[in-house]
């Protein structure tokens, strides 16, 4: 009697190893799906994150490009009354009156060609200094890369 208690206890302890090594697989493929998942998260904030970025680009270009059009007419008009204002700074030289407004125009263009060459090329360093990493997305992807790890 004492032997079949021995085999009656020792049985379950066969079992639970087997039943283990069945529930691994298992486990693995539950952690795939939840990794995949997880990727597959990550990735729909990462394009919701670039959606949101490309769409406030869009706009602002619009409106800047608008607003463009519209200044450009207007400074365009200013310019050509700053340039004939100009002109008249030269009525004590001996030049006729169309030489005059030529010099008044091309002093005004390189006046106005420095100004512009000068906002360019700040605007340009301020951009190339703009972050566009999704600072959310790597954010998340790290705090995942820390689990996951903790995890494994």
């Amino acid at each position: 009697m004492a032997e079949i208690e021995r085999r009656t206890a020792a049985a379950p302890a066969r079992i639970e190893p087997q039943a283990e090594l069945e529930n691994l697989p298992s486990l693995f493929s539950r952690l795939g799906d939840d990794v995949m998942a997880l990727l597959d998260a990550k990735l729909n904030l990462l394009k919701v994150e670039v959606k949101e970025d490309a769409t406030a680009y869009a706009r602002g270009g619009a409106i800047i490009a608008a607003g463009s059009a519209v200044a450009t007419v207007g400074l365009t008009l200013l310019l050509i009354a700053v340039a004939l204002g100009v002109s008249t700074f030269f009525e004590g030289m001996n030049l006729s009156q169309p030489a005059r407004y030529a010099l008044g125009f091309v002093t005004t263009g390189a006046i106005f060609l420095i100004i512009g060459g000068v906002i360019v090329m700040v605007m340009k360093s301020k951009l190339a200094k703009q972050d566009i990493v999704p600072g959310r997305t790597v954010e998340e992807l790290r705090k995942d890369k820390e689990w996951l790890k903790k995890e494994l």
